[in-house]
């Protein structure tokens, strides 16, 4: 299992006020309408969520960096765990023509309204019970998903990771590093659950026995 880091581009690419998040509306009436991943939360308010996701192309450099370091190929079958409206898994299609891609989210709207292009390869199911066979993917990802989820949710999805992938598996999450990030994360979160320092998330990884990379997303 190593660190590798894809996201953090990405990720420093938007600018957050934490203070002005968290007094912009009641965070517990904000959290309660983005845990129904619902149109608020895609497609609603910047408020309750994303506040109109829509494609733009921003992960096509983080896709294009998991196919040169895993090496993917035509005939490769990559699998997204929390695909949201498919954009990632849209992007291996257009850098690898001929990879077979597979994406679940537990939001029906985000699957939905999917990239057309890959609509019919998304479907709703929940990350700690996978719909799939033993070791069926060559690349299994999930990016900024099961932080979402409560502990024991959280510990059954690393699992089910694990056993459908037969060859690369990855996972970026939400952590925190000392007091100032944690209060970061939790003014600027809607939906986490898993508060977790990265020494905390690789005790989950062991007791899971997920043996994929990894890497931790922070709000400095």
């Amino acid at each position: 299992m190593s660190y590798v880091d894809f996201l953090t581009s990405v990720h420093k690419s938007t600018k957050r006020d934490y203070i002005a998040r968290v007094l912009e509306r009641p965070k517990a009436e904000v959290a309660k309408i983005a845990k129904k991943f619902d149109v608020e939360y895609w497609d609603g308010d910047r408020t309750t969520g994303y506040g109109g996701y829509k494609y733009d192309g921003r992960w096509r450099k983080v896709a294009q960096a998991m196919v040169d370091h895993y090496g993917i190929k035509p005939g490769d079958k990559i699998l997204d765990v929390g695909c949201g409206k498919g954009f990632l898994i849209y992007d291996f299609t257009q850098i690898v023509p001929g990879v077979e891609v597979t994406g679940i989210d537990i939001s029906t709207y985000a699957i939905e309204h999917a990239k057309d292009e890959i609509k019919d390869r998304v479907q709703v199911a929940n990350a700690n019970k996978l719909p799939f066979a033993d070791k069926s993917f060559d690349l299994v990802i999930s990016l900024n998903t099961i932080h979402n989820l409560y502990c024991f949710d959280c510990y059954e999805a690393l699992k089910e990771i694990e056993r459908v992938g037969r060859k690369n598996k990855y996972v970026c999450v939400e952590a925190y590093r000392n007091e100032e990030e944690k209060v970061n994360l939790m003014y600027w979160q809607f939906t986490c659950e898993m508060f977790c320092t990265p020494q905390e998330w690789e005790w989950w990884f062991k007791q899971t026995g997920y043996t994929g990379d990894h890497s931790f997303i922070y709000f400095e």
